[in-house]
């Protein structure tokens, strides 16, 4: 893997020159905002395990969903958000109702990427990250390829917010990535003292308890009871580095492989990626959020038939999520398979309908005008994409 990325710690040398300085950008960069006025943001959220897409939009008003899935379908009477009559959504994920309601939601069922082997996560991921037409195809990440390719990328920079390198901005362009380095965290005593130092200076305090805050968290979180709360640190620091001189963000969520108690084990993941949209769109504001894309997204998704342990097992067209105030959202985008007799893939799985590659592309295109040369030819090759694709509608 080619890297060439520059590596933000929490240490006690950086400390002060990467995550605090940068969530304080707009006091020590005030120029920022006016020299690129209008400047877009994009965040990748890589759904890691394979989220259930028919668990969290459920297709409630499809015949024969409740009898495919017994203990995890829901319907309205039983705690599932109506979306349009016809999909719900989980009721874990209630705290994204009201940007759904405000039209900054939507989602994208029945995607996939080309893959369609094994139904591996590494293989998937590889794919997802990668954005090539088959495993190993390519040795670096379509966002990291993007940059080179994006008008003006070198003024603005890209973070990977996540504990250790990721492939999806891998490769030659540069990247910073941050990452907590615990055997250099700052001391007790240190701590005291530059909260101490910069009592007087409110934005710099603010930024030195993001900062702090941020040190303890990864996106490759550990099961534990204040799980939410680091996803909501994570978000935070990214969040405050794209209104600095970042533009583009990157991390993780992982938890979605939910093979067995699927109905418990899901809620937690599912919480946790509302928490890190909303959290997204209170710390960006208002003007930043307005141009803002999201785009959660997931290697495959999982069969339509639950299994015999009350979970689901890895299958292929998924769905994906996208947020900001820069989509025309409130709507379920792509085409619709079913799940009827003879409308499944290999019987078993939701037959992808759309390239979640070309989700991906049409965000690029949207936000940083990149052009459907480099997006078929550079950034994804083998994709099929135009002016006209369905995600650039509305």
């Amino acid at each position: 893997m080619t890297l060439s990325m520059n590596r933000i710690s929490l240490s006690r040398r950086g400390f002060l020159t990467s995550a605090c300085c940068l969530a304080a950008a707009p006091v020590f960069t005030p120029v920022t905002f006016a020299a690129m006025p209008g400047d877009n943001r994009f965040v990748t959220i890589v759904l890691r395990g394979a989220m259930d897409g028919l668990d969290l939009v459920q297709p409630y008003g499809d015949a024969g969903f409740a009898a495919l899935r017994p203990t995890l379908a829901l319907t309205p009477d039983t705690g599932l958000l109506d979306l349009d009559g016809h999909f719900g959504l989980n009721p874990a994920a209630a705290e994204l109702m009201p940007l759904w309601k405000s039209r900054e939601l939507a989602f994208v069922h029945a995607v996939s990427t080309p893959y369609r082997d094994q139904r591996s996560h590494f293989d998937g991921q590889d794919m997802l990250e990668s954005g090539g037409d088959h495993v190993a195809e390519e040795k670096t990440g379509w966002l990291n390829r993007a940059l080179a390719v994006i008008p003006r990328s070198d003024a603005r920079k890209a973070i990977d917010v996540n504990t250790s390198t990721e492939l999806i901005l891998s490769g030659p362009n540069n990247v910073d990535v941050w990452a907590s380095d615990s055997n250099l965290a700052p001391a007790r005593d240190e701590m005291q003292f530059l909260a101490r130092l910069y009592a007087g200076d409110p934005p710099f305090a603010a930024a030195l308890a993001e900062a702090t805050r941020a040190d303890a968290a990864s996106m490759m979180i550990e099961a534990d009871g204040q799980r939410g709360e680091k996803v909501a640190d994570v978000a935070a620091l990214a969040a405050n580095m794209l209104k600095g001189d970042y533009r583009i963000a990157s991390f993780s969520i992982s938890g979605w492989d939910t093979h067995i108690g699927q109905a418990g084990q899901f809620k937690r993941p599912t919480q946790d990626l509302a928490k890190a949209i909303n959290t997204l769109k209170t710390t960006l504001g208002p003007e930043i959020w307005a141009k803002t894309v999201v785009l959660a997204m997931t290697e495959f998704g999982r069969t339509v038939r639950q299994n015999g342990s009350a979970g689901t097992d890895h299958g292929t067209g998924g769905c994906a999520v996208l947020a900001g105030g820069a989509i025309n959202g409130g709507r379920i985008l792509g085409k619709w398979p079913g799940i009827g007799d003879g409308q499944l893939l290999d019987d078993r799985d939701l037959m992808p309908t759309a390239d979640v590659r070309e989700i991906a592309a049409a965000m690029l295109y949207r936000q940083f005008d990149v052009g459907v040369d480099d997006l078929t030819g550079k950034i994804f090759p083998g994709l099929e994409f135009d002016k006209g694709s369905q995600f650039l509608k509305g």
